[in-house]
């Protein structure tokens, strides 16, 4: 897929390396650029800003809160208004329940899917490409991310007992 992603602290750039070990196409933004430089050195294409890293398929953000998100998403330039009708805003930040359902909302008004995927495990894990992935939103836009999650998670959970998220 080609995806951007958005926030390359501790837990971002393992995710965001991932990606491109696995052959995603890759567009990176962070406020600090020396953390984008690593990552064009893997691979990796540099956006000169939030709307940059949403010309693709899907974009991830690795942010540390509500307002940090809210920022990049509903700013002039930002995800709402740049990232094309039908791709996937992927938030593996860790948000309130309030602000995932405004971004809900907000997507589908904009014609774009969204999928809430916080991740759990520390900055090694995410390096290993083993966190734990639990992904919310419609059944088509989970199933359009999986390779995302495959590539940053531990794999789908098996449990048959009861009907839940899928678990990375």
């Amino acid at each position: 897929m080609k995806v951007g992603f958005i926030g390359l602290g501790h837990m971002g750039a393992g995710m965001a390396a991932n990606l491109l070990r696995t052959g995603h196409d890759v567009t990176v933004y962070n406020r600090t650029r020396p953390k984008i430089e690593a990552l064009v050195a893997q691979g990796a294409k540099a956006a000169a800003s939030v709307s940059d890293a949403c010309s693709g398929d899907a974009v991830i953000t690795m942010l540390a809160n509500d307002d940090a998100v809210e920022s990049v998403v509903f700013s002039d330039r930002g995800i709402i208004g740049s990232l094309p009708a039908a791709a996937i805003h992927v938030s593996s930040s860790t948000i309130s329940v309030a602000l995932s359902g405004r971004l809900e909302a907000a997507h589908a008004k904009a014609g774009q899917r969204f999928v809430a995927a916080p991740v759990f495990g520390r900055p090694d894990v995410a390096a290993a490409g083993q966190l734990f992935v639990v992904a919310a939103g419609a059944p088509d836009s989970i199933k359009a991310a999986a390779t995302l999650f495959d590539s940053i998670g531990k794999g789908p959970s098996s449990s048959p007992r009861r009907r839940r998220p899928p678990i990375w």
